[in-house]
């Protein structure tokens, strides 16, 4: 077989079946030969049962950082993951399925939802097919072109079973290994590679690493005719070091370089990850001895997060808190009051499906306005928008910095597809870093004003520092602290805190706060967050495809916003050949770009189905809407 630059492979079941780990044991065994890896995950919003899935990219070369709609590899564990991808199924995919579920019918299956079963159901209907699990084997072999790889998982499990001395149930719950080792035995990853995957997630288990090591070697004798069908070429170079992380890691571990020593917060989808990998990392030790700790307080609500993170951040400690939509919302009144207060005070703000509960565990880039304009009155706010891992990792140093150079609050917004996707990245070289806490004084004298009038960023002191007091209310002060109405204080107060958007406005350069990738003159994309590695990548494809020339303008930095910059690169591809994507449905960066620069983009391809943008349905999307035959593409691809 010939080989491939890259090998896409897809892994569903059920909730609890060992999907992510079956993810982390591939992705770090790819990792460790040197490959390129990004997953993609897409769950349901209750604990255990529903569906779930997980999209893998594996390159030799370059690093993938979006789905794509095709694969070389499907792997079901499960009856419910051949109904639901039967759209994923291409053209020569391998389609690896338990034969032993083929009687199954779909209406015998209570954990999809009434409205996938007649979507599932009139697409087979519609080609004459039935509605058991052998009839859409049959329409994803003959009607999508897919090969099918069937495998007895029961027949697999019993010898498992009996060569490690235990009952069949208990081999039960190594299912997952299944789909892993007929993955790693399809693509040519050697059961010798697959092993490091497996010592890594299982390295204090010896017993269970044996276990699963027998049973991958049981699927490689039963699918030896399947071996290398999907080869996928060694990499040229490899890396000096890859670490292997989601969206939640790598800000965790930013905030952590940045200095921080509070984190609080309480758990939410899809923050709660960012705080439990830290609270994993309290103690902080490296080769030069204890570096000291990183306090993680689980709070009783979102309002006690934010208040506590304040109380930590005036008291001298680079503090933050971390939430998602629901949560944000409920720490607004605190947001404005560290913002009359002028406490640089961290907020990251992970985006999932609103309103109310909305798509609990799915994503969305709905937010951006709440971000912006959240808390009655107006102050000065720095917003972050990140749009990959790595600008996950240093937007968390970042913010602090700004944070405190500033002295005001700042908000920085990931979404959903961020933080739970999990890639290959190197490590960021720590001298690439620079820690800045502003304007400080240490031994104030006894005049000492915080909030004094003589420059909008006033030298600020800890609280507790000794013979020093410092007052701090939800009111209008006076530059002690002290609540003052009088109307001449009212405004040069409230101006020197505005002020600060001015002055950060001229010191952060615009070609950093929005950044031009591709230089080709056909069109324009404009975007942010996730949204960066589809559009990236499916501008490549559109050129070597269908031959259309276009550029990214991927937006990072909301407030203050790149107003100059960001309206001279529209002018010079002209407002009608420039393209709004995004994750919601009244394209608020639209809006954004609109209010900053009066230049009215009404060219937009959207999506808010909770799931992600894939870089196939854009490079479909993209002419459609540049040839005017439709003004806004609505995209719904994914289960």
């Amino acid at each position: 077989m010939q080989e491939l630059d890259e090998v896409r492979f897809l892994v569903g079941g059920a909730q609890g079946t060992g999907l992510e780990t079956a993810a982390q044991v591939l992705t770090t065994a790819y990792a460790v030969q040197g490959y390129r890896v990004c997953s993609f995950r897409e769950y349901y919003s209750n604990i255990k049962g529903r569906h779930s899935y997980i999209g893998v990219r594996v390159n030799s070369e370059a690093q993938p950082a979006a789905p794509r709609a095709s694969y070389h590899i499907i792997a079901a564990i499960d009856a419910e993951s051949v109904f639901m991808h039967l759209d994923d199924a291409g053209k020569d995919t391998l389609f690896l399925y338990n034969a032993d579920l083929e009687s199954r019918r779909l209406g015998e299956l209570p954990a999809i939802e009434e409205e996938t079963k007649k979507y599932v159901g009139e697409t087979l209907a519609g080609t004459g097919y039935g509605e058991s699990l052998g009839e859409a084997i049959c329409y994803i072999k003959e009607v999508k072109g897919a090969r099918l790889v069937p495998l007895s998982f029961n027949k697999v499990l019993s010898e498992f079973a009996e060569s490690r001395g235990i009952k069949v149930f208990a081999a039960r719950r190594y299912a997952n290994t299944i789909l892993i080792a007929a993955i790693a035995l399809m693509t040519g990853l050697g059961l010798d590679k697959l092993q490091r995957g497996f010592e890594r997630r299982f390295a204090n288990r010896p017993r269970v690493l044996e276990d699963n090591m027998a049973l991958a070697a049981i699927v490689a004798k039963e699918l030896e005719q399947y071996k290398n069908m999907v080869p996928i070429r060694r990499p040229k170079r490899k890396p000096r070091r890859l670490i292997v992380l989601s969206g939640n890691d790598a800000v965790a571990m930013g905030k952590v370089v940045a200095g921080m020593r509070f984190q609080s917060y309480y758990p939410i989808t899809p923050a709660q990850d960012e705080s439990f990998m830290l609270e994993s990392i309290e103690n902080l030790e490296t080769s030069q001895g204890q570096l000291g700790g990183v306090v993680v307080l689980q709070t009783e609500d979102e309002i006690a997060a934010i208040t506590a993170a304040i109380g930590a951040a005036l008291a001298g400690a680079r503090a933050a808190t971390a939430t998602s939509g629901p949560g944000f919302d409920l720490m607004v009144e605190a947001l404005g009051w560290a913002g009359i207060n002028e406490v640089p005070v961290v907020i990251t703000l992970y985006q999932r499906g609103g309103p109310s509960t909305g798509l609990p565990t799915r994503g969305q880039q709905a937010d951006l306005l709440d971000a912006l304009f959240a808390s009655h009155g107006e102050f000065p706010r720095i917003v972050i928008a990140s749009g990959d891992h790595e600008e996950a990792f240093r937007d968390a140093v970042l913010a602090f910095n700004l944070a405190e150079r500033y002295q005001t609050p700042v908000i920085h917004v990931l979404d959903k597809f961020i933080a739970n996707s999990i890639v290959t990245m190197e490590p960021p070289t720590p001298e690439s870093f620079e820690i800045d806490r502003g304007a400080l004084v240490e031994n104030p004298d006894k005049d000492y004003k915080r909030f004094s009038l003589e420059h909008p960023i006033s030298p600020r002191v800890f609280l507790g520092t000794p013979g020093t007091i410092v007052w701090y209310t939800g009111d209008e002060h006076n530059e002690i602290g002290h609540i003052s109405e009088d109307k001449v204080n009212r405004r040069l107060m409230y101006e020197k805190r505005m002020k600060k958007l001015e002055i950060a406005a001229r010191e952060i350069p615009e070609e950093e706060r929005a950044i031009l990738y591709g230089d080709g003159g056909d069109f324009l994309l404009i975007g942010w967050g996730s949204v960066k590695g589809a559009a990236i990548e499916a501008l490549k494809v559109l050129r070597d495809q269908q031959g259309l020339n276009g550029a990214y303008l991927h937006i990072r930095m909301m407030e203050p916003f790149p107003a100059r910059y960001v309206s001279k690169v529209i002018e010079e591809y002209g407002v009608n050949r420039v393209i709004d994507v995004e994750n919601n449905y009244t394209g608020q960066l639209a809006r954004v770009v609109a209010m900053n620069t009066g230049h009215i983009v009404w060219k937009r391809v959207l999506k808010w189905t909770g799931r992600p943008i894939y870089v196939d349905e854009l490079v479909h999307a993209v002419p459609r809407v540049l040839g005017g035959e439709k003004e806004v593409e609505v995209l719904e691809y994914g289960i």
